[in-house]
C-alpha cells in the first residue's frame, strides 16, 4: 500500500508541475483527496498502522486567501477506517496570475476516526479498547497548490494530528494528503480598455492676414486625487491642500462645474464596490460644500466600482492606487504684459 501511495502521489504531482499556473478562483468548489494516514503504535496491539483513505470533499474559497472544506472518506484498501473532517486553509502571499510558482499554505481543522473495522478478515485489538475505536482529533500541517487549468488546482500537505478525546495513551497521527479540486467559478475577467481614436489629419489653412492681437490667455487646469484606506470612505486631513486649491477655483469662476468620480480596488463583490465609490463620491463632495463653502449644485458625482482599474489589482500597491476619487477643472485667463 506504502509503494502504491508513492506512485499516485508523483504521477498527480509531475501533471500538476507541468501546467501553467491561473490566478486562483473565489468560490464554491468540490474536489476529490486521497490521505495516506500512519496510525500511532500506543493505539494497537502490535505497532503502528497504515491507512489510505479517498475522501470527496465541498469547499467554499474566500477572497483568494482562504478557504473552508468539509469532507467524508473511506479506506480504499479494506474497512479500517472511515473519516469526517472539517478544515480551514489560508494561503501565503499573494496569487499572481502570470506566475508558475507553488503558493504555500496552512490547513487547521478537526476529524473523526471509526476504527471500529475488520481489516481484510483480521480484526484490530487497542491498547485502548473502547476509546480508540472512535476518535476525534485536531490538527494542523502545511502545504502547496497551484491551479492546473481555469477551473482545477492541485493541493499536497503533510498534517499531524492529535488524538483530542480519552487520549490516555498520547496519540499522534501524520498524514499525507493530496487532492483534486474543481471550482465552479471560473477567474475574472481583465477589464477591457479602448484604445484612443487616433487624431484626424491636420488640414493646412490658406493663409489670410493676421487678425487684430487679441489678448493672450492660458488655460489652468486644477485635478484633485483623493486616495482611501481599504474599504474606508473617509476624507483623509492631507487632502486638505487639492480640496482648497479646487474650492479656489470655483469660486473664482463661478461658471465653472465639478464632475467627481469614485472608484474601488477589486476585492469585494461588484454590487459592494459599486456602493463604496458613491459612499467616497459622495464623501468628498460634502467635504468641498461644508468645508470650503461650494454649493453642492456644482458638484456632479458618478461611482464606477471596480470597473475602471488604474493599477494592477493583483499588488497591495496597485490596489491601493485604485481606491481613488478623481475630479479635474479648466479654465482661462488672461496673460498680464
Amino acid at each position: 500500500m506504502r509503494n502504491t501511495l508513492v506512485a499516485m502521489a508523483g504521477a498527480v504531482a509531475l501533471t500538476a508541475g507541468l501546467a501553467a499556473q491561473v490566478q486562483a478562483n473565489e468560490g464554491p468548489y468540490v474536489g476529490g483527496s486521497l490521505t495516506g494516514y500512519q496510525l500511532d503504535s500506543t493505539r494497537f496491539v502490535g505497532g503502528a498502522q497504515q491507512s489510505a483513505v479517498g475522501s470527496i470533499n465541498l469547499g467554499y474559497r474566500f477572497f483568494n486567501d482562504w478557504a473552508l472544506e468539509a469532507g467524508l472518506g473511506r479506506d480504499v484498501a479494506g474497512e479500517r477506517l472511515d473519516v469526517g473532517k472539517l478544515d480551514m486553509y489560508y494561503w501565503f502571499g499573494e496569487a499572481n496570475p502570470d506566475s508558475t510558482a507553488w503558493r504555500p499554505y496552512w490547513v487547521a481543522g478537526v476529524s473523526y476516526f471509526d476504527l471500529n473495522k475488520q481489516d481484510a478478515g483480521r480484526g484490530l485489538t487497542y491498547l485502548n479498547e473502547g476509546k480508540d475505536e472512535h476518535s476525534w482529533q485536531v490538527g494542523a500541517g502545511l502545504g502547496l497548490s497551484k491551479m492546473i487549468s481555469d477551473h482545477f488546482e492541485f493541493r499536497g500537505d503533510v498534517r499531524g494530528l492529535y488524538k483530542v478525546r480519552d487520549n490516555e495513551n498520547k496519540a499522534v497521527d501524520g498524514a499525507v494528503n493530496l487532492a483534486v479540486n474543481y471550482y465552479f467559478n471560473g477567474p475574472k475577467a481583465a477589464p477591457v480598455t479602448q484604445a484612443a481614436p487616433a487624431p484626424a489629419p491636420a488640414v493646412k489653412a490658406a493663409v489670410a492676414p493676421p487678425p487684430a492681437a487679441a489678448p493672450e490667455k492660458r488655460t489652468i487646469t486644477v485635478k484633485l486625487n483623493v486616495l482611501f484606506d481599504f474599504n474606508k470612505a473617509d476624507v483623509r486631513a492631507i487632502y486638505g491642500d487639492e480640496l482648497q486649491a479646487v474650492a479656489n477655483a470655483m469660486k473664482a469662476h463661478d461658471d465653472i462645474e465639478l464632475v467627481l468620480e469614485g472608484h474601488t480596488d477589486a476585492v469585494g463583490s461588484d454590487a459592494y464596490n459599486q456602493s463604496l465609490s458613491l459612499r467616497r463620491v459622495n464623501a468628498v463632495k460634502a467635504k468641498l460644500a461644508k468645508d470650503y463653502g461650494i454649493p453642492a449644485n456644482r458638484i456632479a458625482t458618478v461611482g464606477y466600482g471596480e470597473s475602471r482599474p488604474v493599477a494592477d489589482n493583483a499588488t497591495a500597491e496597485g490596489r491601493a492606487k485604485n481606491r481613488r476619487v478623481i475630479g479635474e477643472l479648466s479654465y482661462s485667463e488672461v496673460v498680464p504684459k
